[in-house]
């Protein structure tokens, strides 16, 4: 089923940013004051969590995402962050726990980190995961003899992962 005038990157994006935006506000105090378009993000320490068979689910999504964010690390035309954010969504609402052992992990919290306090990802993790991507793209191409169906959906696949990725808000900050 297609969107007319959607495209598939700004879905992908829109179901990630859904797990930390909640509402714009305006206030009168100038010191907290939003700007319009500017999102305010859910305290994730003090997130609502799921019960029963929805926790269940979430945490079933959350180990799904977490395996492809992982598999989007090796494998052509799969990124890895969006999984990443999306596994993070996930335990968030149903192991706040499990959240924060992930958010400290030397390998992914740093990218959770700045997506969930500051609203975005670094910019030079966006330059290496594109890298990652098109270099892993190229050995596939070049070390294996797949038909050419095969090799056009998994450039197709990198495509879309880098539309994704070139689409993620940039953090500026040290």
């Amino acid at each position: 089923m297609a969107i007319s005038g959607t495209s598939v990157s700004d879905l992908w994006l829109s179901s990630i940013q859904l797990g930390y935006r909640v509402t714009t506000e305006h206030t009168s105090d100038k010191t907290d004051q939003h700007l319009a378009n500017e999102p305010v993000f859910v305290d994730a320490e003090n997130a609502k969590v799921a019960k029963g068979w929805r926790r269940v689910a979430y945490l079933t999504m959350a180990g799904i995402s977490f395996v492809l964010g992982v598999g989007g690390a090796l494998l052509p035309g799969l990124p890895a962050t969006p999984f990443l954010l999306l596994s993070s969504y996930f335990l968030i609402r149903s192991s706040p726990r499990l959240n924060k052992k992930l958010k400290q992990s030397r390998v992914f919290g740093p990218i959770l980190v700045d997506w969930q306090d500051h609203g975005g990802v670094k910019g030079r993790v966006k330059v290496s995961a594109i890298a990652a991507v098109l270099l892993t793209l190229a050995f596939t191409i070049y070390a294996t003899k797949y038909s050419a169906t095969f090799t056009c959906i998994v450039v197709a696949l990198a495509v879309i992962g880098i539309v994704v990725i070139c689409r993620l808000p940039v953090v500026n900050r040290d």
